[in-house]
C-alpha cells in the first residue's frame, strides 16, 4: 500500500513518483512533495480586487455595513488600519475607530 499523497489537481489515487516529482498518471498532473506542504499551509485571502492581502495591511470598506445587534451601519470608504488574518468565514479581524473590534469578510474591502 502506497504512503503517497492523492493527486492535487483531480484527487486520483495512482499517483507516483519520478525522480523528485509526484506524478498522476490520470491527469498528468506534476509536484513535489514540498510544495503540496506549502500549499497547504498557507491559505490566500483576497479582497474585493484580487489584491493578496497580509497582516498589518490597510483597507477600505466598499459598500455599507450593517452591524449586527445594533442599528449602526460601517459606511463605504471607511478605513480600517492594521487588518489581522484569521481562519473562518469573516476572515479579517480588525479594531474601526468608533465601532471597536471587528470581524470582516474580505470580499468587502479593498486594500488602500
Amino acid at each position: 500500500m502506497s504512503s503517497l499523497p492523492n493527486c492535487p489537481k483531480c484527487s486520483s489515487e495512482y499517483t507516483y513518483e519520478d525522480g523528485v516529482l509526484l506524478v498522476c498518471p490520470v491527469c498528468a498532473h506534476e509536484w513535489t512533495a514540498e510544495s503540496e506542504i506549502n500549499s497547504e499551509d498557507e491559505k490566500v485571502i483576497k479582497d474585493s480586487n484580487g489584491n493578496v492581502l497580509s497582516d498589518g495591511d490597510t483597507v477600505s470598506v466598499i459598500k455599507d455595513l450593517k452591524v449586527k445587534g445594533t442599528s449602526s451601519v460601517i459606511k463605504i470608504g471607511t478605513k480600517v488600519k492594521n487588518i489581522r488574518l484569521v481562519e473562518g468565514d469573516h476572515d479579517i479581524d480588525c479594531k474601526i475607530e468608533g465601532f471597536g473590534a471587528m470581524k470582516l469578510k474580505s470580499e468587502f474591502v479593498k486594500k488602500v
